[in-house]
């Protein structure tokens, strides 16, 4: 199909020549969604009915298979990215956990990713997955629909906490508000564990001056960028002005996430959303390669290797 080439060849030159303007090596991308190919195809099935939880229409761009998205991803040169997977109901954490340990072990540069519900036994499947090499975690109170601070949670925020683990959590109200979600929650769940390495996933749409604040408070808290500031996003959640100065006093704790392969336009487009931004291309380094790089302990490449 010659167009569908060459909107490949665009789509993927167009991303190369953002990260190699930067003299950037590649990109980190710590929001990218792989699951068993049964889980995700609901999940699509859900976006393409614009679900409750979606509440508007949402086409997906990359509705490729397996391996043709990781291999998109390596042509895009993100040099790691992350599978990220999450229970709705008791019972899914543990055998979507040991797809990912088996994920991460054939699919270079994958993130090792893990998550987890309110349940019993938890904790033990939370440890499992550490022992076995998880780097981060993913927290869906949206989807999940459960508090955070429940009792059953303890033993693994504890957990998480002392192993210095990040946990990618969807916490903000978007698209649309979970009766766990919004920045209450999770600063009593700081409270009780300051240290915990909380990765406030699209930077808390909409509830962005919240969970800023929230982060200027506790150093270990970061954000990821997973559609924020594109024209999808700013159309009914739009980020305030006012905020974007705060956006440069925590340069070193933002992370570049994009939600790969569910989203309804070009890759691109969530990169030149941050140029847009105008906060400088210090900024754009640190948020699109060298805060994660930090964060996960990726070594240095010379830069379009």
């Amino acid at each position: 199909m010659p167009d569908e080439t060459i909107a490949k060849e665009d789509d993927i030159r167009s991303v190369n020549a953002f990260w190699r303007s930067l003299g950037l090596p590649g990109l980190v991308d710590v929001h990218t969604h792989f699951m068993p190919h049964r889980v995700l195809t609901k999940v699509w099935a859900y976006f393409d009915s614009a679900g409750p939880l979606v509440g508007r229409a949402w086409p997906i761009t990359y509705r490729l298979p397996e391996d043709d998205r990781v291999e998109r991803l390596r042509a895009f040169g993100v040099r790691a990215f992350t599978s990220m997977l999450y229970p709705h109901k008791p019972g899914m954490a543990e055998w979507l956990n040991d797809w990912a340990a088996g994920f991460a072990a054939r699919v270079p540069g994958c993130l090792h990713t893990a998550t987890f519900f309110p349940e019993p036994g938890a904790s033990r499947y939370v440890a499992r997955a550490i022992e076995a090499g998880a780097r981060v975690f993913k927290a869906h109170l949206q989807v999940g629909a459960y508090d955070p601070n429940d009792p059953l949670l303890d033993g693994v925020w504890g957990l998480l906490e002392d192993h210095g683990i990040p946990v990618v959590t969807h916490c903000g109200s978007g698209p649309v508000p979970g009766p766990h979600t919004g920045p209450e929650p999770i600063a009593a769940l700081l409270s009780r564990h300051p240290r915990l390495r909380l990765v406030i996933a699209h930077m808390g749409t909409p509830e962005y001056a919240e969970f800023l604040a929230l982060a200027l408070r506790h150093p270990s808290v970061r954000l990821d960028t997973t559609m924020t500031f594109t024209r999808f996003t700013e159309e009914t959640a739009p980020f305030p002005r006012n905020a974007v100065p705060l956006l440069l006093d925590l340069q070193d704790r933002i992370l570049l996430g994009t939600d790969f392969p569910n989203i309804p336009y070009p890759y691109a487009e969530a990169l030149s959303a941050l140029a847009d931004l105008d906060l400088g291309d210090g900024w754009l380094r640190a948020v699109c390669h060298d805060n994660a790089a930090g964060v996960f302990g990726l070594g240095p490449l010379t830069p379009g290797t």
